[in-house]
């Protein structure tokens, strides 16, 4: 068994394997190489690296069938404002949804954790598509149970693979794990465009039976880890995946760690611009709409099935191509400047020049670096964190935080509706936003440098940036 250390906040480093190391015996070499033209993929972890790719593929599936079903709902019946004012009601859901993580967590495995939660959204998705069946008007009900779900189910993803892999392997396997996230992605939007002439009910049900079935594939490569109990218990620590996950409240784990304070301005400040500029996007959109559509419904629906397969094309390609030579060239901290400074350059035209086509085009460049480099920048962070972190911490700052940015953004779609302030007006908003993105990353960047330095002093090895 390696040798396992732990600085006095709990974090466990262990000593690092041989190269090559099998994770379980037997398995092909000829699979880890067919593998590498994506990532570095050591022989013995190509199969749970693929079986958790399957997994966060089918998780984005379920998420674009919902999101795809949610966008008629929501901007059909109350527009873009009442999208927006929606959207920050999720946050206040998630007051009351992360105390109950928190608790739950307390009493049971990572694995019990995983089942109850996806097992819980599968349940809710049966009880909506009988909802839509009875014709019942779901659009704000709905859209904030999809904002609910994308945060807290991604999450619990992520949660996973920081828990099973430590710094080096996740920065070289993470970048395979977002290929099947980002795939993902464009194949539920490409499906969902398909099966929207049968109506939401049919999205629901298609993503519940999903849901149950990742279940399955977290259980394997569950039962795969705990299989391997020298190996997990040398990068966890004593801390067993099949005990409690955390102890304490929550609120004081965010509050006294200075690294989640900043992992969760920087998510706050993205997810404002962003949301905003979604919200510039669907203003413009309904303004074409208000000139003359012979179906409103295929319109809007045609338009954002394309617009999410442009963004999740350009996604993908970046994600197996340049993604994981990015974090080889520059490292985690690196990519995390490469978004707020092409959206600074995005919403600088649209500053200029508010037109739809041009706003689809920066919205198409920002959200697709934001899912493939800016996403496994992000949830490569937590590969330096403590168990606690990489759980209560990661999904205290990915739902409730994320989620808050939009009620921040809410309030400003309030406030300019009342002013009527134009398009170029919510650019020169996320201007100012994008320059105080980047220097938290510069903060950021140092407090990780910092971690990665101790972690490599513990295992007498140097772990990359």
């Amino acid at each position: 068994m390696s040798a396992t250390t732990a600085d006095p906040a709990g974090r466990s480093s262990s000593s690092p394997g041989k190269p090559g190391e099998p994770r379980t015996p037997g398995e092909p070499r000829a699979l880890a190489l067919m593998l590498r033209p994506f990532a570095k993929v050591e022989p013995g972890e190509a199969v749970s690296a693929l079986v958790l790719m399957l997994t966060v593929f089918l998780l984005l599936m379920a998420y674009y069938f919902l999101k795809i079903a949610r966008e008629p709902l929501i901007l059909l019946h109350g527009g873009a404002e009442v999208k927006s004012y929606a959207a920050g009601g999720q946050a206040m859901l998630l007051l009351a949804v992360v105390p109950a993580y928190s608790a739950l967590a307390r009493k049971v495995s990572r694995m019990k954790l995983i089942a109850g939660i996806y097992g819980f959204f599968a349940v809710n998705l049966l009880f909506f598509a009988l909802f839509a069946h009875a014709g019942m008007v779901l659009g704000v009900a709905f859209y904030l149970w999809v904002g609910v779900f994308s945060v807290t189910a991604i999450a619990q993803f992520w949660s996973f693979a920081n828990d099973i892999y430590d710094p080096e392997q996740g920065k070289r396997l993470f970048a395979l794990l977002g290929i099947g996230s980002s795939v993902g992605a464009v194949a539920g939007a490409v499906i969902a465009k398909q099966l929207a002439p049968l109506g939401p009910r049919a999205m629901m049900l298609g993503a519940a039976l999903v849901l149950v079935v990742c279940i399955g594939l977290f259980a394997l490569t569950d039962q795969r880890e705990r299989a391997a109990s020298d190996r997990r218990e040398a990068r966890t620590g004593p801390a067993s995946p099949q005990k409690p996950l955390i102890e304490g409240p929550v609120l004081g784990v965010l509050l006294r760690d200075k690294y989640l304070l900043l992992i969760a301005a920087l998510i706050f400040l993205l997810n404002c611009v962003n949301t905003n500029g979604e919200y510039v996007l669907d203003r413009t959109l309904l303004a074409a709409v208000a000139k003359g559509q012979a179906d409103p419904v295929a319109f809007v629906g045609a338009f954002k099935a394309d617009y999410f397969s442009w963004v999740n094309i350009a996604g993908v390609l970046l994600q197996m191509f340049a993604v994981s030579r990015i974090l080889h060239f520059i490292g985690v901290r690196g990519a995390l400047f490469i978004l707020p400074v092409v959206a600074f350059a995005s919403y600088s035209v649209i500053l200029a020049l508010p037109v739809l086509a041009l706003i689809r085009v920066g919205k198409v460049a920002e959200n697709s670096l934001d899912y493939s480099v800016q996403n496994t920048a992000r949830q490569a962070l937590f590969l330096v964190g403590t168990r606690v972190e990489k759980y209560v911490g990661k999904t205290v700052v990915d739902t409730f935080v994320v989620r808050l940015g939009d009620v921040f953004s809410a309030g400003l779609v309030w406030g300019a509706s009342q002013l009527a302030l134009p398009v170029s007006g919510f650019a020169a908003l996320n201007l100012g936003f994008i320059a105080c993105w980047l220097l938290v990353v510069a903060a950021l960047g140092r407090e990780h440098k910092r971690r990665s330095a101790l972690l490599a002093q513990q295992a007498g090895a140097e772990l990359p940036a």
